[in-house]
């Protein structure tokens, strides 16, 4: 039967069921059913992504179960799916022998010695299978924690971290709150293999970035101290005493090897994964056979490239020998076994020294601190200078000049620094105050309400001028070919540039005396130049620069405006009106019109021949038909299912709502997904309508309809 039809005829059995007309053998009868179907729907939502049926119908079910477990208290089970939320505190942890050493691995770091890793493993082999080319599996090496999971007759009764290898720390109290691990095994109703009696699972906990950045969120807003990254949150969680705290933090795991079984052991590692899939325990979707080595090598390397795309760390590739007899002919040295190897990425972290914190322009006034770090390589590329965000970012982590800090190559593109090393201290560092004047022209600088950046107020400021010069000529906006941000800042310099409409009055004569231009290069520039002016109202909006405003905003903005003198007379409130658009960047646009020195640009921009109007190609105004959320004023909180907080607050401003960091009067409704923080506190003191999801399809169902009806 699947697990639909039990579910189905289950609920028809339970509609009207009084728990107290049952007996002992018809509650355990219930029971036995629902803790099997709940099982299922779990391992379909926590561990497929694809749940079955809707929240309220699970709801419904698991309320069943705690109902009757209850009632008939001799029916409880730890393995029950109602024995998630933790017992009570213990007061240490008790140290548990692994029946088998957990190894660890041998690592390479390149082609080279991964190819050496291989060669070895032939001529450990030569002697009893001659010349062999053994078949590798190769799998993610997720940065998590190891674990072993014992599960006897199919119940989890054991979970202890790796420890040394030979002795690790028995946390199964915590692991029971985990739902992502099953309690009992074969897990969900599909997997109908029987279990072994007693089988050691291996595989790593871990903490998925989307989640962890919501764990560190709310940790914040309670006045916590967050976590430095995934890896030590899933650490720190599972050495909590209170499996409570551990019931409220989204950790996951994937399962990778075996250890002792009971029964007749499989022959090939692609036989384990086989056995753990018909037991329905998560693994990690990404793991590949490989017949040869040519293959398996660009199979690693692509990863290093790959792995931003992932909702959760990985660290490298862990590549075996596949055939068991293969393995036990090759053995183990030291406490790491011949079989296997780590291919390593490069490291995007490392520690360097922090000799000051300077502080530069941007287009938009944003004065943005940067420190300057004694070189150091970091994922394969020398750093001496990395981002600091702003004042809050480095008072919060008390970063000093001076100090031993950590250094992270952010998506392995922008470098940053991610906490100092109080311990390293000598006590010469100094802490770091920001300027209260503008380093580029002098001005004070202003801090606005509820936001983290200081801001030069000065629209004359040259720092800020030449980094808007940069951003004009840019591909995404006026795509200028040829005059990339060391000539545009050159030509601010020499007075030839001194408002963007100037770019279009440069001549072939200005350009030929400069250094590095001769006849030709000079009019491919001016042709450059000359063939931008008939670029896109939308590009020409980006283009200007004005704050909160980017590419697809643009965009939605043109749809709905066929000019830029039409958008000039835009108000507020006719701005905010928009699907898309909200207060913020309506606000922003009518105070860039509304100064006379940007209106005079665009007016000269026109006589210059720019294009100023919307052109055939770009998108007709859409229809003024409400959206589900529009004119709602939203807040998020806690981990959503299947989306980022980046990504869903698009999605709100997409379906009409504008999206606020804090919640206060004006605030409409309060989404809390996972591990919500204070915010939901203060929206239910404020009045707000609070919409509680743990499901994707209730996000999906928010923005196609709104927010439920109060009441």
């Amino acid at each position: 039967m699947s697990l639909l039809e039990a579910t189905r005829n289950l609920q028809e059995d339970l509609d009207g069921l009084d728990p107290d007309s049952l007996s002992r053998e018809e509650a355990a009868s219930f029971v036995e059913r629902l803790r099997e179907v709940v099982r299922g729907h779990d391992h379909r939502y926590y561990v497929q992504d694809d749940p079955l049926i809707a929240d309220v119908e699970y709801d419904r079910l698991y309320r069943h179960l705690q109902t009757l477990e209850r009632t008939f208290p001799a029916l409880q089970s730890p393995d029950s799916p109602t024995q998630r939320v933790g017992g009570e505190p213990i007061d240490d942890f008790e140290k548990h022998r692994h029946p088998e050493p957990m190894l660890s691995l041998s690592n390479a770091f390149d082609r080279t010695e991964l190819r050496e890793w291989y060669e070895r493993c032939q001529r450990g082999l030569s002697d009893r299978y001659g010349a062999v080319e053994p078949a590798l599996v190769a799998e993610l090496k997720i940065d998590g924690v190891a674990m072993a999971l014992t599960y006897e007759d199919g119940r989890l009764s054991v979970a202890a971290t790796r420890g040394d290898g030979t002795v690790g720390e028995d946390v199964t109290h915590n692991i029971r709150t985990v739902h992502r691990i099953p309690l009992r095994i074969p897990a969900g109703s599909e997997n109908d293999r029987p279990p072994p009696e007693r089988i050691e699972v291996r595989g790593e906990v871990f903490m998925r970035k989307s989640e962890f950045e919501a764990l560190n969120e709310r940790l914040v807003e309670e006045g916590e101290q967050p976590f430095a990254n995934p890896r030590n949150a899933a650490a720190g969680t599972l050495r909590q005493l209170d499996p409570q705290v551990v019931a409220q933090r989204p950790l996951s795991f994937f399962a990778f090897a075996v250890g002792p079984i009971s029964d007749d052991e499989p022959s090939s590692h692609s036989d384990v994964l086989d056995l753990l899939d018909g037991l329905g325990l998560p693994r990690e979707a990404h793991t590949e056979q490989f017949d040869r080595l040519a293959p398996l090598l660009d199979f690693c390397e692509g990863w290093v490239e790959r792995r931003d795309s992932l909702d959760y760390e990985v660290d490298g590739v862990v590549v075996k020998i596949d055939r068991h007899d293969y393995r036990e002919e090759l053995g183990t040295i030291a406490d790491a076994p011949r079989w296997a190897v780590a291919f390593k990425f490069p490291a995007r972290e490392a520690t360097t020294t922090l000799t000051d914190i300077e502080v530069n322009v941007g287009r938009t006034g944003a004065i943005n601190p940067e420190a300057a770090l004694d070189p150091v390589e970091v994922g394969g590329v020398t750093v001496s200078q990395a981002t600091l965000h702003n004042e809050d970012y480095i008072r919060d982590r008390d970063i000093r000049v001076g100090d031993t800090v950590v250094v992270k190559r952010a998506g392995d593109v922008i470098p940053q620094v991610v906490r100092a090393l109080p311990d390293a201290r000598t006590g010469d560092e100094e802490p770091w105050s920001f300027p209260e004047a503008c380093p580029a022209c002098g001005t004070e600088l202003v801090r606005l309400p509820d936001e983290a950046d200081h801001f030069c107020p000065n629209s004359e400021c040259p720092a800020q001028f030449k980094r808007l010069v940069e951003h004009f000529v840019q591909r995404d906006a006026m795509d200028v070919e040829g005059l990339g941000e060391r000539l545009s800042h050159r030509l601010v310099d020499i007075g030839l540039i001194e408002t963007l409409a100037d770019i279009y009055r440069i001549e072939t004569s200005d350009l030929i005396p400069l250094e590095g231009f001769a006849e030709k290069s000079a009019h491919n520039l001016v042709a450059a130049i000359e063939a931008s002016k008939d670029r896109s109202l939308s590009r020409l909006l980006f283009a200007l620069g004005i704050q909160h405003v980017g590419k697809t905003v643009a965009e939605t903005i043109v749809a709905h405006y066929a000019s830029m003198a039409a958008l000039m007379g835009a108000s507020v409130e006719a701005l905010n009106a928009i699907d898309g658009i909200g207060p913020t960047i309506a606000e922003r646009i009518v105070d860039w019109f509304d100064v006379q020195k940007n209106r005079a640009l665009v007016r000269d921009l026109a006589s210059e021949g720019v294009n100023v109007d919307r052109q055939p190609h770009e998108a007709p105004a859409a229809s003024e038909a409400d959206l589900p959320l529009t004119e709602l004023t939203v807040v998020l909180t806690g981990s959503l299912p299947e989306r980022t907080r980046s990504e869903a607050s698009e999605a709100i401003e997409q379906a009409g709502g504008s999206v606020t960091s804090s919640v206060s009067g004006n605030t409409d409704l309060l989404v809390a997904g996972a591990n919500p923080g204070s915010k939901l506190r203060d929206a239910r003191e404020e009045g707000a309508q609070v919409l509680e999801i743990d499901r994707p399809e209730q996000f999906e169902r928010l923005l196609r309809e709104g927010p439920p009806p109060l009441g």
